[in-house]
């Protein structure tokens, strides 16, 4: 809702303050400044972008469109779930876990998660790792070492996206020129005409100008900016995930562990250790019921 509510803002202020100074909506309907603009936009961006960037890319769009999952409840969600994996582990060793991170969607514990669930890449990362921790002995600094290593390869093709949409969109204000240049080189083939007539032409190549510089700064960088945003969020999630792993690893009791993961998480929905504990205690009544 809040992009929806950014995008009425634009439109409303750009158009609303043209009509305001005396101008005419129609005035921006160029539909060949619009193809040359667009055109050269989405051309670059396949040129320069292999197929599951562009893919990804879609992917995000359309997930910053969409609520952010990564509320409160999303939070308590991936808390819990560590704390039971980890218990598990503590009372019956690695092992016990197989039937759980084998099959994640079938699952009962995974199953009481269902926010958690629906994000494959997260459920792939804890149980890809918890298989790693089975297969043999490994202390905490090797996980770490091996986790951060994961980390940065995922954010870099997470954020691969976001950053070529940007390098788009800052050249978009000189597609924009290109396709105001074109208009001008029109205008001069009718040089002999009436001045009514050139200015009509002038006007609708500067038209081209502004939709490059629109497009740029009003929509192509703020989605941008969004996407990354979105990105920085998920890595900080599969931060928690690794932070907890390593102090489950070093020897740290489950509720500790399970904290020093809880700082790891975004600021705008992080749980205070109270919460947590009394998530904690809550789950352990449930057990006991």
């Amino acid at each position: 809702m809040q992009k929806f509510l950014g995008i009425v803002i634009i439109l409303g202020c750009v158009v609303g303050g043209f009509i305001m100074s005396g101008g005419k909506v129609a005035s921006f309907w160029q539909p060949g400044e619009i193809v040359i603009i667009l055109g050269a936009g989405i051309g670059a961006m396949v040129l320069a972008n292999p197929r599951p960037v562009l893919v990804e890319m879609g992917r995000q769009f359309r997930a910053i469109l969409r609520k952010d999952e990564h509320t409160e409840e999303y939070q308590r969600q991936l808390l819990m779930m560590l704390y039971e994996l980890l218990e598990l582990v503590q009372d019956g060793g690695l092992k016990t876990l197989d039937a759980h991170i084998e099959a994640p969607e079938e699952s009962p514990l995974f199953q009481r998660y269902p926010l958690l669930l629906g994000d494959k890449p997260l459920i792939t990362f804890i149980s890809d790792n918890f298989r790693l921790m089975a297969m043999g002995k490994i202390n905490e600094h090797e996980l770490e070492g091996i986790l951060e290593q994961e980390l940065v390869a995922m954010e870099e093709n997470l954020l691969q996206p976001s950053r070529s949409l940007q390098r788009t969109a800052e050249a978009m204000p000189g597609f924009g020129i290109c396709a105001a240049v074109l208009g001008i080189i029109i205008t001069m083939q009718s040089i002999d005409g009436s001045i009514a007539v050139i200015g009509i032409k002038v006007a609708a190549a500067l038209v081209g100008t502004f939709l490059g510089v629109f497009f740029c700064y009003c929509f192509m960088d703020p989605v941008a900016s969004a996407m990354e945003q979105r990105t920085k969020k998920q890595i900080a999630v599969l931060e928690c995930v690794r932070t907890v792993l390593v102090n489950h690893v070093a020897g740290k009791p489950t509720l500790l562990a399970v904290d020093a993961g809880r700082k790891m998480l975004p600021m705008d929905a992080k749980p205070t250790f109270a919460t947590l504990d009394g998530w904690v205690n809550q789950l352990s009544a449930e057990g006991e019921g």
